[in-house]
């Protein structure tokens, strides 16, 4: 049977053999491919108006139709937007930080009135604000009527170190300084919302969930994009050979390229110490990196210790103020069985978006990807739209509501912990009461 369909087969026309493969493709691309995205999102206030607000989620995510492999997607985004998207002209700010290392403040305010609310940017691991998937949503977001500045870490956007110190995806004590300069920089009627980008998303997921009340004080919204949500599951899947492992080790020289142009301020304080920069510079993973030179300069006894403390999907709980989160499927950089769909269905303040196809902050759709409207500009520009502006005030009114449920589900997770501590508590109360009437 199978010699009769191979010769079959081998007897067709060539243009007939080309017409039944596009055929099969077409068929596969519609099944496979082009999928509405999944909601993972407790079934409350958060979720019914993300439906309601934000058309996009409704609609099927279609990729571009010849590029829907995840790596493909990944690097062909970035060079489309690095030749498309023009330089950006910022308005710097250096701010001084409280150990007296500096980083840099990128704004841009063209066409924005004095009550246009802002968004905080963070790049991802070696990105800054002339990074291209970051210009993409500098240009949303302006279209959109939004100011915008980007957070370039310490060391990065072409500032000079003044400290030892670099920064790594565990630590929020930069960016906490950060938001509480630019709520005080910013007019008291403009609304504040932060997005921080793969790595950048480590960064402000964790500050969501540690610094959780005082986050909600200054931040009315956040979004984080492609963030590897288990890092060390993320660590792993960018080692995987061959693609993936080479996206792996252009990042990984991009760290040592950022280290040996701060070299100056290194080599004498390590010079007598167990860091071995000069074979840091030559590391050809990030992980390697990260055990040789991170995990020690933030005082972690090893990588992995580092990348628990970084790692965001066992923090949801904690976040309380609304977060969107975008993430594809076939992330190189995140496995989808790293995705915290579970928590996240249980969560009052989280909503996670899962897309089919994507890659790594790639999320190209249509014939030709246009670097004008895409779907992660677009939809960060509906959520921050609806979320900043709230013309109608209903978002806030929604928040409101997340927020009672968070307050009574750690009032229940609290009593069903520790009840021995509240009893203890009460007793305290009580004795307390008698001591006043007393």
């Amino acid at each position: 049977m199978f010699y009769s369909m191979y010769a079959y087969l081998s007897n067709l026309p060539r243009l007939h053999v080309l017409g039944m493969a596009v055929v099969a493709y077409v068929v596969y691309y519609l099944i496979q491919v082009v999928k509405r995205p999944i909601i993972a999102c407790s079934d409350g206030p958060f979720k019914q108006y993300l439906i309601r607000k934000v058309p996009t989620l409704e609609n099927k995510y279609w990729p571009t139709f010849w590029c829907v492999e995840s790596r493909a997607q990944t690097v062909l985004a970035s060079l489309l937007r690095s030749k498309s998207l023009p330089h950006v002209n910022y308005r710097r700010e250096i701010l001084s930080l409280k150990d007296g290392g500096e980083v840099a403040l990128d704004w841009m305010e063209e066409g924005c009135e004095a009550s246009s609310p802002c968004i905080l940017i963070l790049p991802g691991l070696t990105g800054e604000s002339q990074a291209e998937y970051i210009k993409c949503l500098v240009f949303a977001a302006q279209q959109a009527g939004m100011r915008v500045v980007v957070f370039n870490n310490r060391g990065l956007g072409g500032i000079e170190l003044k400290t030892p110190r670099l920064y790594c995806a565990a630590n929020c004590e930069d960016l906490c300084e950060v938001v509480q300069h630019v709520r005080r920089t910013l007019p008291e009627q403009c609304k504040l919302g932060a997005t921080g980008i793969s790595m950048g998303g480590l960064i402000l997921g964790n500050y969501l969930a540690r610094k959780s009340d005082e986050a909600r004080s200054f931040l009315s919204a956040a979004k984080i994009i492609s963030v590897p949500w288990d890092v060390h599951k993320g660590s792993a899947s960018i080692e995987k050979p061959v693609i993936n492992s080479l996206l792996g080790r252009h990042l990984a020289a991009s760290l040592c390229r950022t280290l040996r142009n701060h070299l100056d301020i290194y080599r004498d304080i390590y010079q007598d110490s167990d860091i071995d920069i000069q074979r840091i510079l030559r590391c050809k993973t990030i992980k390697e990196f990260d055990e040789l030179f991170t995990a020690k300069q933030f005082g972690y006894a090893h990588v992995n210790d580092y990348y628990s403390d970084a790692t965001l999907h066992n923090k949801l709980d904690h976040i309380s103020v609304p977060l969107l989160c975008l993430s594809a499927a076939d992330d190189p950089f995140q496995p989808l069985d790293a995705i915290p769909i579970k928590a996240a269905n249980q969560c009052t303040h989280v909503a996670i978006i899962i897309t089919a196809r994507g890659g790594h902050i790639g999320f190209l759709e249509g014939w030709w990807p246009s670097t004008k409207d895409q779907y992660m500009g677009r939809l960060f520009t509906e959520y921050f739209s609806k979320a900043l502006f709230d013309e109608d005030g209903e978002f806030q009114h929604t928040s409101n509501k997340m927020h009672e449920r968070f307050i009574a589900k750690q009032t229940v997770s609290l009593a069903s912990s520790s009840p021995l501590l509240l009893n203890k508590k009460v007793d305290a109360d009580q004795l307390d009461h008698k001591v006043k009437l007393m």
